[in-house]
């Protein structure tokens, strides 16, 4: 067999013309989708229309949207190597997740409902005052920095 390289193709870990075309086609959509709604003013005039979508969205959305924000490079690779590490073990997870669901659902979000809070921060202002919030906030932010530089490293 001959392993030389077929010329004019890009080689592995090479990106080629085609590529930055497409790269540059879909940042320049992304950018002109907001920019279309930044200069149009959108539907998103109010703060509330903003964080809750003015409360008018059903539940299917609101899922798919909080999956997507769950899932990661570390989830969809991490998984298998736990499941081959360990075994069912892993299975104790799903399992904490069972119990702990319906308690969160039927104990902790209707205070959030009753309050019509948008976040945890806004409820702990309220109820330990504006350090705590602060001290949550920051603590959230570093541990997300940090997060992300993994999310970004595991692929």
């Amino acid at each position: 067999m001959d392993d030389t390289p077929v010329t004019g193709l890009p080689q592995v870990g090479e990106l080629g013309a085609l590529d930055y075309v497409v790269i540059a086609l879909m940042l320049l959509i992304s950018s002109g989708i907001g920019l279309y709604y930044r200069c149009t003013g959108g539907r998103q005039a109010t703060l509330q229309e903003y964080m809750m979508a003015d409360r008018s969205m059903s539940v299917l959305p609101v899922a798919f949207s909080l999956m997507a924000s769950f899932m990661s490079a570390i989830t969809l690779l991490g998984l298998v190597q736990e499941m081959y590490m360990y075994g069912t073990m892993f299975i104790m997870i799903n399992i904490s997740y069972i119990i702990a669901t319906p308690i969160v659902c039927y104990f902790y979000l209707p205070v959030f409902f009753r309050l019509q809070k948008t976040s945890v921060y806004e409820y702990l202002e309220l109820r330990f005052g504006y350090p705590t919030r602060l001290c949550a906030s920051i603590a959230f932010s570093l541990q997300m920095t940090l997060y992300m530089g993994i999310v970004l490293y595991a692929p």
